[in-house]
């Protein structure tokens, strides 16, 4: 049995803890925050069922503790991390890892040196749809892909620790990474506002792979909530709407044919315009499965798709798309 600390109840925690709370593979024993408010809030759902502390120095010591799942602000991750891993527990982090690559590396090192694990909490790579994407991209049922599309856009909640781009493009960048087998852009545009906070809030985000394109919207400044993804093959396409409880993903048989033609140089292009078809998805939980996964990485030592060698991928992207943005 896993015996596993949360630090961290304000905004997230207490959807960490509720998946903690339910897998009965972890032995959820301790709840952090250095607010009491938050901790009476978590004793009115646990009660004595785990412990309470303010002082994160409690977990450290705990020897009983194997490992530590962070649900902190993202400049306390570097810090908070390093000291779990020297404590000798694995670590369970949320998006994004680190506040830049150099301490995302040094917290990789320091885990290689160690034997720890580090589990990114990407949690759109767990979500059953995106399960469901990878499926269909491995069998070859788009084709080589063209480029993707993704908006995610809602009114806040606004923050100033990170902007709308480290914070809801970092979901769109997981997902690119976790479906191209960590692909790697040449070439990273970015634009955006500040409107309300001290950092963008608005961004528009223009990716070259070399063999495929990514266009990433995110706003904290709209008036409807969106969350979809588009990607474009040469066989078919697909959207994803995580919005739309019904039809979360439709996969299109359309696009353009090449057509041998004598009476024409080579060929002709004709329209394919078939069926959408809405596949059957598991139903699941992503934080539950990102939880889970990240206890089997621990039994098996074996690390996950959101390891930190892929959250070290993604920041160098958000770090090149700062500094498009400063310009």
């Amino acid at each position: 049995m896993i015996n596993i600390a949360l630090v961290g109840y304000g905004y997230w925690g207490p959807n960490v803890a509720k998946q903690l709370y339910a897998n009965k593979e972890y032995n959820f024993s301790i709840i952090c925050d250095k607010k009491p408010t938050r901790l009476e809030k978590a004793k009115t759902l646990y009660a004595e069922s785990v412990s309470y502390t303010l002082d994160f120095n409690d977990v450290i010591a705990n020897r009983s503790i194997n490992a530590v799942a962070l649900a902190v602000e993202t400049s306390a991750h570097y810090d908070l991390a390093k000291q779990a891993l020297l404590a000798g527990k694995d670590v369970y982090v949320e998006k994004p890892f680190t506040d830049n690559v150099e301490q995302a590396v040094e917290l990789r090192k320091l885990a290689q040196e160690n034997g720890r694990i580090i589990h990114v909490d990407h949690i759109m790579v767990y979500h059953p749809v995106i399960k469901k994407i990878k499926e269909l991209i491995a069998r070859g049922e788009l084709g080589d892909i063209i480029y993707f599309n993704c908006s995610r856009i809602n009114l806040g909640q606004l923050k100033n620790d990170v902007s709308v781009m480290w914070d809801l493009s970092v979901h769109d960048l997981s997902i690119i990474d976790y479906l191209t087998d960590g692909a790697e852009p040449v070439k990273v545009k970015a634009v955006g506002t500040k409107a309300y906070s001290e950092k963008e809030s608005v961004t528009f985000l223009s990716l070259d792979y070399g063999y495929f394109l990514a266009n990433i919207t995110a706003s904290w400044l709209s008036p409807i909530k969106e969350r979809r993804i588009l990607i474009a093959g040469t066989k078919k396409m697909l959207v994803y709407d995580d919005v739309d409880v019904l039809n979360k993903l439709i996969i299109y048989d359309k696009g353009f044919d090449k057509i041998e033609d004598i009476e024409y140089a080579d060929y002709v292009i004709k329209t394919r315009s078939g069926d959408g078809v809405i596949p059957k998805l598991e139903q699941s939980d992503a934080l539950y499965n990102s939880l889970e996964q990240f206890r089997q990485s621990i039994i098996t030592r074996k690390e996950s798709a959101t390891n930190a060698d892929a959250a070290i991928r993604i920041i160098k992207i958000l770090e090149k798309a700062d500094k498009e943005l400063e310009v």
